[in-house]
């Protein structure tokens, strides 16, 4: 690591897609005061976590990663926590079962609340307001007051965050991630749902095989099967928010972002010369990078220098996200690259960024379809290449909402208003990512063989 970093040091570099503070004392004070606050993940759980990804990178193990779009204050309850983490341990143990490997599972949870736009205001009925950027910056509601970036919102942040954490810990292990439990998982509105069902009959061979060992006397009782390994991840877009929870490891001596286990770098803030790879090259949390179809070849290598110098395994997630039909011309170079240069990076796919569309109600949604060719393409470019497909990376939410048009409940863009509640892009609702974890369960099978 150069020697020239420090957790200040972005702030001598260009930093993109950063709110304009009215008050630059308020924001000191409240940098101030979260960097006092206790870390909200420790970083022997990032060391682990790099220590599981290297195993994704590998080749013996597979990445699940998903989540809300943008948490909100709105939507903050146990409940929509509870049954989100229930659709990703669902989705886990179809692809554990199918593809035969450990899933690493990590939530877009207990920490993204910032989203990066496309223009810096919007305008509704000829008035233009500030850009909505997420409730750690600003309010959704369309008025001028809600729209001014307050800092005090970082503060709320933290503490919902904090308690997101302390549910996720206590669902993770305390009992109810426990295979036992395997049945309860499904939630009622898919329990009756062709994905549902689909879950019902892998979870009773769960079940005949628990009971098995049991006779046997082989320990289906131990902690492997009453508690799972569950991490967090956000986008680190407001770097005071990151800063600010930045801590030196008492152990190593090294620094760690303590927001969350993961952070990834978008697709618009990748800049090699900008505050957001000068940050992130410093913390020795893992890193992803979004690479969309405007990614060269060989930026990805400098980043690849940058933010891993050492080329270790588990530190960097290049998480691809070009849209459907642009895969295989996209992909297959920066695969290329990695591979003539000897880098290691664990390879995923977010098929949900780069297919976005408005339907003709004016919504925007995403086709479930769409998603699942650019998975399906993802895996199949691998195939062709002779590299790893080490994961997936989605926004959804264990609610019953309508925001992606398809699935086997067909919902129609007539349907979007009936449950449309992100507070920014369209998610999968639960039955659509099951049922998505299904088709890439069966794809996964096939690359493993």
């Amino acid at each position: 690591m150069p020697n020239s970093w420090d957790v200040e040091s972005w702030r001598q570099k260009t930093a993109l897609q950063q709110p304009e503070y009215p008050d630059a004392k308020a924001l000191a004070g409240v940098e101030q005061t979260l960097s006092s606050m206790p870390p909200l993940v420790f970083a022997g759980e990032a060391r682990q976590l790099r220590a599981d990804l290297a195993e994704v990178a590998k080749g013996n193990a597979f990445l699940l990663q998903g989540g809300d779009c943008a948490e909100s204050f709105a939507e903050f309850s146990a409940n929509n926590i509870r049954d989100t983490f229930k659709v990703l341990l669902q989705m886990a143990v179809v692809m554990t079962y199918a593809g035969k490997c450990p899933v690493v599972k990590v939530g877009r949870m207990a920490g993204q609340f910032a989203k990066p736009r496309s223009s810096g205001s919007e305008t509704v009925n000829g008035i233009e307001l500030p850009s909505y950027r997420g409730d750690i910056i600003n309010g959704i509601e369309f008025n001028e007051g809600a729209r001014v970036p307050d800092p005090e919102r970082l503060v709320k942040v933290y503490n919902q965050s904090a308690a997101t954490m302390n549910l996720l810990r206590a669902f993770s292990q305390g009992g109810f991630a426990d295979l036992h439990q395997v049945h309860r998982w499904n939630l009622d509105f898919i329990s009756a749902s062709p994905a549902g069902e689909r879950y019902q009959a892998i979870a009773d061979k769960i079940d005949d095989a628990l009971q098995f060992m049991e006779a046997c006397g082989l320990g289906a009782g131990t902690s492997q099967f009453r508690e799972t390994s569950f991490y967090t991840s956000h986008e680190a877009l407001l770097l005071p928010y990151e800063q600010a929870l930045t801590r030196q490891d008492s152990l190593t001596g090294k620094w760690y972002d303590c927001s969350a286990h993961m952070l990834w770098i978008g697709d618009r803030t990748r800049q090699l010369d900008g505050a957001h790879v000068e940050f992130l090259r410093g913390v020795h949390n893992p890193i992803g990078v979004k690479a969309g179809p405007t990614m060269d070849p060989e930026d990805l290598l400098r980043l690849c220098d940058t933010l891993n110098p050492n080329n270790e395994e588990g530190r960097l997630n290049v998480i691809v996200r070009m849209g459907a039909d642009k895969v295989a011309d996209g992909m297959p170079n920066l695969i290329r690259a990695i591979e003539r240069e000897g880098k290691k990076v664990v390879w995923s796919s977010d098929p949900m960024h780069g297919n976005t569309v408005k339907a003709s109600t004016g919504y925007k949604t995403r086709k479930v379809d769409d998603v699942l060719r650019e998975v399906q393409q993802f895996f199949e470019v691998h195939k062709a290449e002779g590299t790893y497909p080490g994961g997936v990376h989605f926004e959804m939410t264990g609610q019953n909402v309508t925001e992606c048009v398809g699935g086997a409940f067909q919902v129609t863009e007539a349907d979007l208003a009936d449950r449309y509640h992100t507070h920014c892009d369209p998610r999968l609702n639960a039955d659509q990512s099951l049922e998505l974890a299904f088709m890439i369960a069966e794809t996964l099978k096939k690359a493993r063989a």
